[in-house]
């Protein structure tokens, strides 16, 4: 009689069962990372950022107008030499500090970057008001069109300010909110600085730049 053999099961060959492995503890720690917040904590810290580098970029272009702003003027003022030096030295402070999307991890930097902002703000308005005193500088087309492109610069600050302030409170939220502030904890996800409340209600409206 003859015997009948039984085929025996294919054999898995172990680099394809270690493969296979591999991509299934990959998707068990992408559910895990995704469920625990950690994915949130990426998207939003990259938000943060992009907001802040608006920020930045914002600042530097009011920075950039100074020069010409300050020459402008002092063809019609030469007199108001306290002031114009005033605003020459605080666009100075503010340009030399550097900041970087580390700078939002270290209240120091933040703090330092945020007054010298302020003082270059406040040296600009004790500009502006000596300007009344100046008919001809007023009328003087370079300076209305400094005056355009000043006034559009500030209103450009205030939106990307107050967009950077509500994405830093939605991430802080996140970060201190259970169970994500373990993920937080576990990955060094810490809560951002924002600009002081003082400091908010001074950018709730545009400045009303009028020379």
């Amino acid at each position: 009689m003859r015997s009948l053999s039984l085929s025996a099961s294919p054999v898995v060959p172990s680099s394809v069962a270690s493969r296979v492995g591999r991509l299934l503890l990959a998707a068990g720690l992408a559910t895990l990372l995704s469920a625990c917040g950690y994915n949130d904590f990426q998207s939003k810290d990259e938000t943060v950022k992009a907001a802040w580098s608006e920020v930045v970029n914002q600042y530097q272009r009011r920075a950039d107008l100074v020069p010409n702003l300050v020459n402008t003027v002092k063809g019609y003022a030469q007199q108001e030499k306290d002031v114009l030096i005033g605003v020459t030295e605080a666009r100075a402070k503010a340009t030399s500090i550097q900041v970087t999307p580390e700078t939002l991890n270290d209240p120091e930097g933040f703090k330092k970057f945020q007054a010298a902002q302020g003082e270059l703000s406040s040296a600009l308005s004790r500009l502006l008001v000596v300007t009344e005193n100046y008919p001809q500088l007023k009328s003087d087309q370079n300076f209305r069109d400094l005056q355009a492109q000043l006034e559009g610069t500030e209103n450009r600050i205030t939106v990307a300010r107050n967009r950077y302030i509500q994405t830093v409170r939605d991430y802080n939220v996140t970060v201190r909110q259970f169970p994500n502030n373990l993920t937080a904890m576990v990955f060094g996800y810490k809560p951002k600085e924002n600009f002081t409340v003082e400091n908010e209600k001074g950018i709730s409206t545009a400045p009303n730049v009028k020379f």
